[in-house]
C-alpha cells in the first residue's frame, strides 16, 4: 500500500507543474532525440539510441512516481493548524542547549523538504523529535553522532 503524504496546496501546485513540465517539454526532446539517434542506421552499434532510450526510461519512472506522490497526497487545512506545539507546517525556533546555537526549521511534508531553505520533513529525526512539543520543552533527538538536546524557543506559521 502506497504511503499517504501530506502537503500544502502550493506544494501540491508544484508537483503537478513539474509533472507536465516533465510530459511537454522531456518527453517531446527525448523522443526526438531518438528519433535522430534511430535516423543513423544500425541500433545495435548506437549509443546515441542507447543513452537515449535509458533517459526515456529514468523519465518515465519519475513520471509515474510524481503522479503516485499526488494520488496519495492529502491537502493540509493551514487555517486549522495549532501553533501551540510543533507538528507539520510549523516554523521552529530551537537553541542547541550544547552549543547554544540557535536555528529555525520549517517542518514540512517530504515533498517540500529542501534543507537549503531551512524545511526539514516531518520524517526526519529531528522533526519526529519536536513534534508535539510546546514553547520551552526540551527535546532529546539521537542523531548519528549521539543525542542532543533542543529547547523550543518559538512556534509559528512557516511562511
Amino acid at each position: 500500500m502506497a504511503e499517504i503524504s501530506y502537503i500544502t496546496s502550493a506544494g501540491l501546485k508544484k508537483l503537478v507543474e513539474e509533472v507536465e513540465y516533465l510530459k511537454s517539454v522531456e518527453r517531446p526532446r527525448i523522443s526526438q532525440a531518438i528519433a535522430e539517434a534511430r535516423d543513423k542506421g544500425d541500433l545495435s552499434e548506437n549509443a546515441e539510441y542507447d543513452a537515449a532510450k535509458e533517459e526515456q526510461g529514468l523519465l518515465e519512472a519519475k513520471i509515474a512516481q510524481l503522479e503516485q506522490t499526488i494520488i496519495n497526497s492529502r491537502l493540509i487545512d493551514e487555517s486549522k493548524i495549532d501553533y501551540s506545539k510543533v507538528q507539520i507546517l510549523t516554523k521552529v525556533k530551537l537553541k542547541n542547549l550544547k552549543t547554544n546555537a540557535v536555528m529555525t526549521y520549517s517542518i514540512v511534508s517530504e515533498t517540500e523538504a529542501n534543507l537549503k531553505e531551512g524545511k526539514i520533513s516531518v520524517k526526519t529525526p529531528i522533526a519526529q523529535g519536536l513534534v508535539g512539543k510546546k514553547v520551552g520543552e526540551v527535546a532529546e533527538i539521537t542523531i548519528p553522532a549521539g543525542k542532543m538536546n533542543l529547547e523550543v524557543i518559538e512556534i509559528g506559521p512557516v511562511e
